[in-house]
């Protein structure tokens, strides 16, 4: 039976219950509602950091422990479920109202109309476990430099582009949220996933298959400690190269975009593609932004990393929401897995979704955003769940210009560990990266779930910050041509 996601969703929306179950007999400081009645509160009064007993970000600073600005109900789910949920649970159809105020709405109606499940992992509060580590170290390092100019776009206090990490690690408006996204996408400097992707329908069966090359560059803010400076010689005026090439199925092998990202957020980055068909690389109009790389993909150029434009070709950025939500923010890396693919779960096939874990995240930022840009958009606004410990955007929901909800795009990751298997940077500091992403067009039921790969056809490994020059070999014109034979 094909479902009906529109209306299923169209009364979706941020709320906040009280929690009802057994009596806690535990004597506890703060009570179970002192960290509901606290959100409420921050979220009315605007222009709160994050944490509840203390500042976050200084205990991040301090010991990289972000436990200590949150009361006990807020760090473990059993606690704050009063033993109706524990880790190693199975999150299903029969169970999810007891988790529902911790999720998204579309995943909730996933778990609940489709056959999804997925299973409670312990919590995480080792903040260097949440980030790259030379990235992690650069946020640490330059807290409390970055300012808004009057034109809009980031600088630090002496006027200078941004040079690195988080600008706004303690976010008191959705401006500053959205900074913490768009100005480093992957958060390393350089880097290269090589990403097999399947569009599955309604029924269950794949559709599409793709397999293709993601490849980023940062010209601002580089971390890395064998960069010469913050910023990419000869590349002072952009943020950001990024180039995208398709490898399988033989229908779209060969096509290859690059996109030049200005650092000025006002303008619109530059997109050219190589077709294969022409034999030519042509520069493409702005509004391909919001469609399609190729014929049944959920995934637009918008949609990256949920943050896929200039954030200031967006605006009315505002903070609807602070509480707890589950998150696939740890351990979601699975090297001892065919080319890392996490299992399938749910749809009509049971192949439709990751299975994938989530834990108890005890703060996360949901805030809003228009495409004011881009009068011709098919979007009324995106919304975005952001855990306040990462600055990491585990969720974004898009609504068409209706103000219905249109299509969600998930995604989950944290260090590149699993058991005795793990990815190090060059200082032997476990890597940290995205691991999957699943994008699900509510109003087709049509699913696009993508991973990070160990490697894709056409011979393409993943990479992150490898050392070779990417900008040469990958991000210009004559490397689209030379891509796309």
């Amino acid at each position: 039976m094909t479902l009906d996601w529109t209306k299923l969703l169209q009364s979706a929306y941020v709320k906040d219950k009280s929690h009802n179950g057994i009596q806690d007999m535990r004597i506890k400081k703060y009570d179970f509602d002192y960290s509901r009645r606290t959100f409420i509160e921050k979220t009315a009064a605007g222009g709160a950091s994050g944490g509840l007993l203390a500042a976050l970000w200084p205990s991040i600073s301090a010991s990289a422990d972000t436990s200590k600005a949150y009361p006990d109900e807020l760090l473990d789910i059993e606690t704050f479920t009063r033993g109706q949920v524990k880790v190693g649970d199975t999150i299903n159809k029969d169970n999810v109202f007891l988790v529902q105020d911790l999720l998204d709405p579309i995943t909730f109606q996933q778990v609940m109309q489709d056959g999804r499940t997925f299973h409670i992992q312990s919590s995480e509060h080792n903040a260097e476990t949440m980030f790259p580590p030379y990235f992690l170290d650069a946020s640490i390092r330059n807290q409390g430099q970055a300012k808004f100019g009057v034109d809009g776009n980031v600088y630090t206090k002496t006027g200078e582009p941004w040079i690195g990490g988080l600008p706004f690690p303690e976010p008191k408006t959705g401006n500053e949220a959205i900074a913490n996204i768009t100005l480093s996408w992957g958060r390393h400097d350089k880097c290269i996933y090589a990403t097999p992707a399947k569009t599955v329908n309604p029924d269950g069966d794949v559709q599409f298959e793709y397999d293709w090359v993601w490849a980023e560059q940062q010209c601002a803010g580089l971390v890395h400690p064998d960069a010469s400076g913050p910023y990419l010689k000869g590349y002072e005026d952009l943020l950001r190269l990024q180039t995208i090439w398709f490898t399988h199925t033989q229908d779209v092998k060969g096509h290859a975009f690059l996109s030049k990202w200005k650092y000025n957020q006002k303008e619109i980055p530059a997109l050219f593609g190589y077709l294969p068909n022409l034999k030519r690389v042509r520069r493409f109009p702005s509004n391909q932004r919001f469609e399609a790389y190729m014929p049944g993909m959920n995934l637009y150029l918008s949609d990256a990393w949920s943050s896929g434009d200039p954030m200031l070709t967006w605006g009315n950025f505002k903070i609807i929401h602070r509480g707890p939500m589950l998150t696939s923010s740890h351990s979601q890396w699975t090297p001892e897995n065919e080319n890392w693919r996490p299992d399938l779960v749910g749809g009509a096939k049971n192949e439709t979704y990751f299975n994938v874990g989530k834990s108890l995240a005890p703060e996360v930022i949901v805030f809003e955003g228009e495409p004011i840009g881009y009068p011709n958009a098919p979007v009324s606004k995106r919304r975005i769940y952001m855990d306040v410990r990462s600055m990491g955007g585990g969720m974004s929901i898009t609504y068409d210009r209706n103000g219905e909800v249109w299509k969600g795009l998930e995604g989950g990751g944290g260090q590149l560990v699993s058991g005795s298997q793990s990815i190090n940077a060059k200082d032997g500091r476990p890597e940290w990266s995205w691991a999957w992403a699943i994008s699900h067009d509510v109003q087709k039921n049509n699913v696009t779930r993508f991973h990070h790969a160990k490697e894709c056809k056409g011979n393409w490994e993943s990479a992150l910050d490898p050392d070779e020059n990417i900008v040469k070999n990958y991000m210009t014109k004559q490397a689209l041509r030379r891509l796309g034979i």
